[in-house]
This record gives C-alpha cells, structure tokens and sequence, in this order.
C-alpha cells in the first residue's frame, strides 16, 4: 500500500513539475522580459536586419490601404498576464481589437527596436470627424514572419480532429514563394482594400501582437524599457560605450543582448561584430581595452547594415514579405561555422562554438582575445 501511495505522489510530482516549467517557459517567451541567461528556450530570433527589412517591405505597401477584416485561430482562451491579455490570444481583446482596426486606414509603417509598428487611423466614430490614431505593434518573436499576398480561406480536417479554417495561397497568386513550406503556418490575416492580405506565419505562435493609442507608444510596457537604436544617427560611439558601461561586469555578449542597453542586437549579429572587433565573447566590458571600443562600434553598424543589405539572415524561420529568404546567412564569418578556418587573413584560428547564456557564441579562440 505504501509504495502504490508513494507511486501516486511521485506521478502527481512529475506531472506538476512539467506542467509549471511549461507555464513560466512560454509565458516569459511572450513577454520577452527576461535577458537571454534565462532563454534556454531560444531558436533564432528575428533581429534588427529582418525587422528593418520587413518594414521597409510593408511600408511600400500598406499606407493609405484600408483594413477590411482580422481573422486568428489563436484567441482562444482569456488572460491574466499583462502582456498575454492584451495580444491577439486573448479572445476577448481580440474581439475589441477587431472591431478597432477594420475599417482602419493604415498611415505608415515603422520599427523600434525587434517591434513592428503599423500605424493607423481608425474608422470615423458616429458623428465624428476624424478616426483615432493607434497603432498595431506586432513582435515576431523566434518564429514569426509577414508576407503580402493573395490568400483563400478554406477548411482542413486533421486525422481525429474537428474541421479547422486555414488560409492559404489563392490559386491566382504567381508569387511561388508564398507556397514555401515555411510560409504555411499562418495565425493572422489581414484582409486589405485592394483585395490583398497580409499574414503572420508563426510556427511556434509565439508572436506578439496588440494595439495601442500612438501616443502611448513610447511609455508601454512593451516599448518603454528599450534602449536606443544602433543605427540612428545620434547615436555615437561615445554613447555606444556609454551604453556598455552600464554592465560593466557583464559579459560583452550577453551585455550586447540585452535589448535594455542597445535596441535590435541579437546573437547573429553579435557574434559576427565582436568577431570583427577581435573580442572574445566572454570579456568582462570593464576589463576590454578603450581603444576596441571604436572598432566593436564599427563592427555593429557594419554588420546590422550589411544584415539589411541582404535582406536579413534566413538561417531559421525568416522570411521577407514576399516570402522569399533573406541572404546573409551567406557572409557569415563565424555563427554557425564552428570547426572551419578563421576566414581573418593570416590567421591560423579555428572557429569554435560554445554554449553561452542558455544560446551559444561563436568565435576564433586566436584573434578574438579575452579581457576578464
């Protein structure tokens, strides 16, 4: 009798244990608060390239487009979480998120940081003059892309399932790519005034989407903790060290990451710019020379320019508006090349990869020197 009641606990044990690792694992992957030492988790993540590019493609598009209709098969339940009972799951936000954007005209397009941004100006109210201006700010997470297209609604039955509605390419539309294997898994649509669609392929349905007043935009939840952005301007050298500075006993890498220092770096472009500088992704930041800060500078407007230059890095899920893969995943110099020569001239180096706050890093243990 003792081992059947000793049986039972430990079954109720094991059963609890899993279920509360999987509640805390995706509810952090949703709300993306936590640095990546905690991300055990992680794929690749669209970065800053793959934002910028699919916002330079929506912004050719979208503007002055009316939203006709919104369609999910993902809000299903009710939340609790801030960040879960304000997005396209939770089926009564949704239901006021619908009805807010049909009707909509979309004003433009822009990104901050990892975050989308549609801007729009919703249908005149009864007696109005004017519509409100809100915006649709959609997050990618791991897996997350958006096209444009021509799409059909349609019903598939799964093998002892119920039916279930799936959108798909229209048989009308010549656009090839939309029919990648990686373009089928679509969560959000769209439905526009010249008859297009916009969608949200999401393997893993991790992305992010709600809709709040513009005006509010930069002191959410969602946004206010961002650093600023590596590319504008404004943004210098003297300040990029600045930023640094602020964990000084962090880890280059990991320091880097982290979206509440500088806005949109991620683990590609990371490894690829402190490959540049020469620094080994596991020097202290106080202890690395003052003068490698210029070129690690260098080295992340090189390679964030050069990852939007070829259109993002479709290493993983990624892929344009068009539906196509993007090309940086070809200039690698060291993600994802462990055990190949160091492509440095004259140096002799070996690219290795090492696991490194819950992702890996990738560097050349000869020229990449570590400061600690």
């Amino acid at each position: 009798m003792n081992i059947v009641v000793y049986i039972i606990f430990f079954s109720i044990f094991i059963f609890l244990s899993g279920f509360l690792y999987y509640t805390i694992i995706y509810n952090i992957s949703q709300q993306n608060l936590v640095t990546c030492e905690f991300k055990l988790y992680c794929t690749i993540m669209p970065e800053l390239p793959e934002v910028h590019t699919t916002v330079t493609g929506l912004n050719k598009v979208l503007p002055r487009l009316t939203i006709i209709d919104v369609w999910t098969d993902l809000a299903t339940g009710s939340h609790t979480s801030p960040h879960l009972s304000t997005s396209h799951k939770d089926k009564n936000f949704f239901a006021s998120f619908k009805r807010d954007v049909t009707g909509a005209k979309v004003i433009s397009v822009k990104r901050r940081a990892k975050n989308i941004l549609i801007n729009i100006e919703t249908a005149k109210t009864k007696g109005g003059t004017k519509g409100v201006e809100k915006t649709i700010l959609i997050h990618m997470k791991m897996t997350g892309h958006m096209m444009v297209g021509n799409y059909v609604l349609g019903k598939q039955k799964e093998k002892g399932k119920k039916e279930i509605e799936i959108w798909e390419p229209a048989p009308t539309e010549k656009n090839e790519a939309l029919r990648d294997p990686y373009n089928r898994f679509l969560h959000v649509v769209f439905t526009l005034s010249n008859g297009k669609h916009v969608v949200l392929s999401d393997v893993r349905k991790f992305a992010k989407m709600t809709l709040l007043d513009t005006a509010e935009l930069p002191t959410s939840i969602h946004l206010k903790h961002l650093g600023p952005e590596p590319l504008e301007k404004g943004f210098t050298e003297k300040m990029f060290t600045e930023r640094l500075m602020k964990k000084p006993r962090g880890k280059i890498k990991i320091v880097l990451l982290d979206q509440t220092v500088i806005a949109g770096i991620g683990n590609i472009y990371s490894d690829e710019m402190l490959f540049l500088a020469g620094i080994h992704p596991f020097s202290i930041v106080e202890k690395i020379p003052k003068k490698l800060m210029k070129p690690l500078y260098k080295g992340m407007i090189a390679v964030l320019e050069k990852g939007i230059d070829f259109g993002g890095d479709s290493t993983s899920d990624y892929r344009d508006i068009t539906g196509n893969r993007g090309k940086f995943q070809s200039a690698h110099n060291v993600y994802r090349r462990a055990g190949k020569p160091c492509p440095k001239r004259d140096c002799k180096g070996t690219i290795e990869k090492l696991p490194f706050g819950g992702r890996s890093a990738h560097f050349c243990p000869v020229h990449q020197k570590l400061y600690i």
